[in-house]
């Protein structure tokens, strides 16, 4: 039992460590493309980890399996992709016109 308590214990740490990286990485990136990056990431990743533990931990305590935890892993997994993609596609857009405009204004 002692085993499986710190096997929880290095899954929830490594999973908030990477979390934690992507942070560091969203504030350690110049542009938006690259800050938009790191931290979807980590968070997936760190997610997943933390998830593991929960999972273990609670089917230790009760006594069964609980899927609960892998509801929220595929919500979190399907969304945060998802939102990289929009953000990405805003940002992009946002360029474009940004350029377009430049470029009408240089040519008056």
């Amino acid at each position: 039992m002692k085993r499986v308590i710190y096997i929880v214990i290095l899954l929830a740490v490594a999973g908030a460590a990477l979390s934690f990286l992507g942070a560091v990485g969203l504030c350690g990136f110049k542009t938006f493309y690259e800050r938009v990056h790191a931290p979807t990431l980590g968070a997936t990743l760190g997610m997943a980890l933390i998830v593991a533990a929960s999972i273990l931990f609670f089917t230790l305590v009760e006594g069964r399996f609980m899927p609960r935890e892998l509801l929220i892993g595929v919500f979190l997994t399907v969304t945060t992709p998802v939102t990289l993609i929009l953000l990405g596609r805003a940002a992009l857009f946002r360029d474009r016109t940004e350029f377009a405009r430049d470029d009408a204004s240089d040519d008056a």
